[in-house]
């Protein structure tokens, strides 16, 4: 009796072992993953800076996440003061837009021109996959959010567009 006893305890032993989940990783665990890349930013936290010299003047650009000049995902705001023109241009990697706050206006090709643009309002996305030549401009004081990976390049359809490109007086 005790034999038989043994080997029903050790069976159901075994059945409890063989039964319990596989242990993942503590970082594998949902709630338990690496912390250095969680992000939280409060609007009364976003440090607005001058837009690279890529832009046109006028605009603000705020980095919420990675770094656009990099490889790897970003994430930026960009605040275009009212009746701001961005040329056309391109990007060797594709572009992510939100429409945060404002009228964003968008057109694709390589001319601007106003009555070829959508009004994208407050909520709007939109995505331009690399390479495709499109020009904007807003009405009202507009933010918008760009995201997408790095580095973050702006070609122009014409040079002369180009404010790194310019003569500074």
């Amino acid at each position: 009796m005790h034999a038989r006893f043994f080997w029903l305890l050790l069976l159901g032993l075994m059945s409890l072992i063989c039964l319990r989940p596989a242990r993942a990783d503590k970082d594998d665990e949902p709630g338990h993953a690496d912390d250095k890349d969680h992000v939280v930013v409060t609007p009364d936290k976003i440090k607005w800076s001058p837009a690279p010299p890529s832009l046109p003047s006028g605009v603000q650009v705020a980095v919420l996440a990675g770094d656009p000049r990099k490889s790897g995902s970003y994430t930026m705001r960009v605040k275009l003061p009212d009746g701001y023109k961005v040329p056309p241009h391109w990007h060797p990697v594709d572009e992510n837009v939100t429409v945060i706050e404002g009228m964003f206006n968008m057109g694709r090709g390589e001319k601007f021109d106003r009555a070829a643009t959508q009004e994208l309002p407050a909520g709007s996305y939109v995505r331009m996959p690399k390479k495709m030549r499109h020009f904007a401009w807003a009405k009202g004081e507009t933010i918008i959010q760009v995201h997408g990976t790095g580095p973050f390049e702006i070609n122009y359809v014409n040079e002369a567009d180009d404010p790194r490109k310019q003569k500074k007086e």
